[in-house]
């Protein structure tokens, strides 16, 4: 098995939930930790608590969206600690609303960080996994990966497409000793729900024929409330995932993801369209 201890592990979307989180559980376990995010003090912050003698942290600001920095962040890596054993992608971006109405500039930002910008940064890092024959990539996607909601069809396509992303790469590194794992998080509280609503706000205040529908939607959303998870149920699955010899191909948390799931194999398509559909 796998130990973090001296491991380099890169993170993105580290400045908050589930990358934070994730974060400071490997730096426990004694892995050398690389945050990366757009917010350069909140980064700074959470490597300090890390590691006040900056040995064993690296916190590196930039938007995973423009090559530069995403080549940047390789570069310093290696630079600083002269290897990388692993990749967490956590970034994310999501956008909800009717397909109708989402503007195609909000559905490629949606594409863009979720699985172009993921997979661009994958690649910068796969050849240094792959000549040693050993490493791990941990992808985040999300239940939304299987069971698309009506209103948040955007976001829960681009997680469909890193199922399929993940399940390809897994079979190209496994000749390579390089391990490929996906955490399927349910509905988990941290600022992305409110960075999501925030950039939903517009499409959702102006939803026309769609409106009357938005309680259901709305409501649908607190009742998940009551049964979120929180980051650190994310964060120890990345471990799992990282310190296995041979890692399940998915992971999921809490329970409430696994119910959902198992119901997803369980009923019949029609009974889980009526389950997941919009009431007013």
């Amino acid at each position: 098995m796998p130990l973090l201890t001296g491991q380099v592990i890169l993170i993105t979307g580290a400045s908050s939930g589930i990358g934070e989180a994730t974060a400071r559980r490997l730096a426990r376990k004694g892995a050398r930790v690389v945050l990366t995010a757009r917010r350069q003090k909140r980064l700074d912050a959470l490597a300090h608590e890390i590691d006040p003698t900056d040995t064993n942290v690296l916190a590196l600001a930039g938007d995973i969206t423009i090559d530069a920095d995403r080549r940047r962040w390789v570069d310093e890596t290696l630079a600083k600690f002269g290897r990388i054993d692993g990749l967490v992608n956590n970034a994310g971006y999501g956008t909800r609303g009717p397909v109708e109405i989402v503007p195609v500039d909000a559905v490629r930002l949606n594409f863009e960080t979720n699985v172009f910008s993921l997979l661009a940064l994958t690649q910068l890092v796969l050849p240094h996994l792959r000549e040693r024959g050993d490493g791990c990539i941990v992808n985040i996607g999300s239940v939304a990966g299987k069971i698309a909601r009506p209103l948040s069809s955007i976001y829960d396509s681009t997680k469909h497409a890193l199922e399929a992303l993940t399940d390809g790469l897994r079979g190209e590194l496994k000749p390579f000793g390089v391990r490929v794992s996906l955490i399927r998080p349910g509905f988990i509280i941290t600022e992305f729900v409110e960075a999501a609503n925030a950039a939903s706000d517009p499409i959702m205040e102006n939803a026309g024929p769609y409106a009357p529908y938005l309680s259901g939607f709305r409501l649908g959303y607190d009742k998940l409330r009551l049964v979120a998870g929180h980051p650190n149920d994310i964060a120890r699955l990345v471990e799992i995932a990282l310190t296995s010899d041979n890692p399940a191909p998915r992971y999921s948390a809490p329970f409430h993801a696994k119910f959902f799931l198992f119901l997803r194999w369980l009923l019949p398509k029609r009974m889980l369209e009526w389950v997941t559909r919009l009431k007013t």
